[in-house]
């Protein structure tokens, strides 16, 4: 979490107002500039539940994500955001599930977009899609990479055990794609019918954001890149997920067939990607020809990393 002061307060007492009531509520500031760390201190003195840490560098999303997930110590995990609103039975309605199923990996309500100003929008009874529940391993990987969209059971209550043999979320953009596709590798997912989560649409969002600059740094603020390969990392998570899971050999040929394939159809992106890589590249290596540093001795080059 970062700067969250707008949200942050009406987010967390949906959290703590939940009917489930044995948790521990992790709290990981990305080093807010705003009054993020007085709003969380104070939950923290008035709730035994919460525990606040403040991170002394911004690291990033994905990073501070993966942070909060090594400190905790449940047997269920739950990701939260500091702008999104839960119903009060969404921790009760999940335990349940994953209680009753140990094949189950991950549970999650059915959401419900909420405006800025927290007004439901219209069309805001979003349709997941991922009750995911066939005893192949490679039919609900299939069937997730084919309906995902807005991600929003990357919010549901995953059982940790089964977390933690995954990659967890990269850093690069729409990383939590492939996390949820490395999950159903381990477990079904359960949807619950009931519209138990609020996800918050609104231009301060990451899931809002277009500038390919900002959603970089949003997973590192401290990069230089300018090119977000998205559809490569998204293959090459994919295809190392599918090699480390404990599926049979047979499973990860079928697996292995689904995505060259549909790499094959969208190879149009992945040449796109590369050429944008390629000239971008070969545009930070031209010197610099008004330079005051640009004598044969000085002449320095800008180079990306890609």
């Amino acid at each position: 979490m970062y700067n969250g002061e707008r949200y942050l307060s009406e987010a967390l007492n949906s959290l703590l107002a939940q009917t489930f009531e044995d948790f521990e509520l992790i709290v990981c500031d990305n080093a807010s500039t705003d009054r993020t760390e007085a709003i969380c201190r104070t939950y923290a003195v008035r709730d035994r539940r919460v525990r606040y840490h403040r991170n002394p560098t911004n690291l990033g999303a994905a990073r501070n994500y993966r942070l909060t997930f090594a400190m905790s110590a449940a047997p269920y995990f739950r990701w939260a955001t500091y702008d999104d609103l839960v119903a009060p039975e969404l921790l009760a309605r999940c335990v349940e599930v994953l209680d009753r199923d140990e094949s189950v990996v991950l549970a999650y309500p059915k959401t419900k977009l909420l405006d800025e100003e927290g007004g439901v929008i219209s069309e805001s009874e979003y349709e997941d899609g991922l009750h995911l529940t066939s005893p192949r391993a490679s039919e609900r990987f299939i069937k997730l990479i084919r309906r995902l969209g807005l991600c929003n059971a990357v919010y549901g209550l995953i059982r940790a055990s089964e977390l933690r043999k995954t990659a967890l979320l990269g850093s690069y953009v729409g990383s939590d794609g492939p996390l949820l596709a490395e999950l159903t590798l381990y477990g079904k997912f359960f949807e619950i019918p009931e519209y138990l989560f609020y996800r918050r649409r609104h231009p301060a969002a990451f899931s809002s954001q277009q500038d390919v600059k900002k959603l970089l740094q949003f997973y590192e603020p401290q990069t230089k890149r300018r090119t977000p390969l998205i559809a490569w990392h998204h293959l090459i998570a994919h295809l190392t997920a599918v090699n480390r899971a404990p599926v049979s050999i047979g499973e990860k040929i079928r697996l292995h067939h689904f995505l060259i394939r549909d790499a094959i159809r969208s190879r149009g992106d992945y040449w796109d990607e590369l050429t944008t890589l390629v000239r971008r590249n070969r545009a930070a290596a031209v010197p610099r020809v008004n330079s005051p540093h640009n004598s044969p001795a000085t002449r320095l080059f800008d180079r990306e990393e890609p």
